[in-house]
């Protein structure tokens, strides 16, 4: 089964676009929930989701409880894997650095992001480096 690291802000509008079927991000969570492939997060990942869901635009967006229950979903059907994978001067800023470590660390086959810059690797240490949409593009293939 694929495997793949989604950052905090694809889960984020995923969580807040799973009203919108349109959504990239959207689609992502429900083709994770109906098993489609494997999401791996880290306990840094859920933190800084966390950290993303307390900003101004998501407390206008989404309720506590719906907040509650996105963490929650995460923490009970994730999988969970520990940083043990140090990825130092890749990324432009310490957290995707962390994100991208995750990935490495869970062997994951993808990284999910809508970050452009680090979109520009395409790949680091075996991992493949995508956005949501081409990730949607890759599960719709059969993960070629």
């Amino acid at each position: 089964m694929i495997t793949a690291v989604l950052d905090a802000n694809v889960l984020a509008s995923g969580f807040r676009g799973f009203l919108n079927p349109a959504s990239a991000p959207g689609q992502l969570i429900r083709t994770w929930l109906d098993g489609c492939f494997q999401l791996v997060v880290s306990e840094h990942l859920i933190t800084e989701l966390t950290n993303t869901f307390c900003t101004r635009y998501f407390t206008q967006h989404l309720t506590s409880q719906e907040i509650a229950d996105a963490l929650l979903v995460l923490r009970r059907r994730a999988t969970h894997t520990p940083i043990i994978a140090s990825v130092r001067d890749v990324a432009t800023h310490p957290e995707d650095e962390l994100v991208l470590a995750t990935a490495v660390s869970a062997q994951a086959d993808y990284l999910v992001t809508g970050d452009t810059k680090l979109q520009k690797l395409r790949t680091y240490q075996g991992v493949s480096i995508v956005s949501p949409r081409e990730f949607l593009e890759i599960l719709e293939a059969g993960g070629e």
